[in-house]
């Protein structure tokens, strides 16, 4: 019998094969529908593409992979993340070499939101694959990466609504909470108009404690548990409650520390979105967290 829970349970995802076997599990959703494996696949530079007139080549490939998670995932939720290739990501695509810089630090480099702005054409033909899509399967939904600014945001929306994906009652659009200034402004953030909040755990680790994730030196103090993170992410799931939108979180945290998760439902998260093998045991997780939480309620 499947668990019933209030708190949502969501998958992370990248591969189109995939999609199949996962969809029958028992999730209310994607949680995170990552770019990056998709584009891998393309193979090529969408600069590239862009610049031999193949643009739509790129749409077409992109609307493909998309369509396998929204069919069969409808009518559930898929929150499709956009891109967030890093420089050195994107250097390994055919044609890369020459639209790429070798930059120092790609982790705090030319990625994210701020390549959109820049880069709009790129962005546009994302933007385009969504559209497409959604002619057919309106439970696809978008998910801003690494927002620096607010002023950042709020373009991006700009881009968005100009390119007719603006938000209505089945298209809603997230931001990514992974940036600590997403956390100390993050009323300012939600004020320009998002639906929702996904906390990437992982990168609000590693840049709340400045800590390179991929150091085997600082690996021992890498950990989400950490007081500052967990105080962090206590306030992005409260503000959201607060300020009325939901919120969800897609880092690993979940899928390894069931404490976490614990604390999460206590805090009032809308969903968690773990890897697939940490499905069945997750929602037992917050069944279990969400029992406790009704227990307290009644003896108080």
């Amino acid at each position: 019998a499947k668990i019933k829970t209030k708190t949502k349970l969501l998958v992370n995802l990248a591969q189109p094969e995939l999609a199949d076997r996962v969809a029958s599990r028992d999730v209310d959703g994607v949680g995170l529908l990552r770019a990056e494996f998709m584009v891998a696949q393309i193979g090529e530079h969408p600069s590239y593409m862009i610049s031999q007139q193949r643009g739509n080549e790129f749409v077409d490939k992109l609307a493909q992979g998309l369509t396998a998670f929204a069919k069969v995932f409808h009518p559930r939720q898929v929150v499709y993340r956009t891109t967030d290739f890093k420089t050195n990501e994107y250097r390994d695509l055919k044609g890369g070499e020459k639209y790429e810089e070798i930059e120092e630090n790609p982790m705090i480099g030319y990625r994210g939101t701020t390549r959109y702005i820049a880069d709009v054409d790129i962005f546009k033909l994302e933007l385009e694959a969504v559209k497409k899509v959604r002619e057919q399967y309106k439970n696809l939904w978008v998910m801003v990466p690494f927002v620096r600014t607010v002023d950042e945001l709020a373009q991006v929306l700009k881009i968005m609504a100009a390119e007719g994906l603006k938000r209505s009652a089945d298209f809603k659009i997230w931001m990514m909470v992974e940036v600590p200034s997403n956390i100390i402004l993050l009323e300012k953030f939600i004020a320009v108009g998002i639906d929702g909040i996904s906390i990437g755990s992982n990168d609000l680790t590693q840049l709340t404690l400045g800590i390179d994730r991929d150091s085997a030196k600082l690996a021992q103090i890498f950990d989400e548990r950490n007081e500052a993170v967990m105080l962090s992410i206590e306030r992005a799931v409260k503000v959201a409650r607060s300020m009325g939108i939901t919120s969800s979180i897609c880092g690993q945290a979940p899928s390894v520390y069931p404490e976490v998760t614990e604390k999460l439902v206590e805090w009032g998260i809308t969903s968690v979105s773990v890897s697939p093998d940490m499905i069945d045991q997750t929602r037992e997780i917050i069944a279990r967290a969400e029992a406790r939480l009704k227990l307290n309620d009644k003896s108080a």
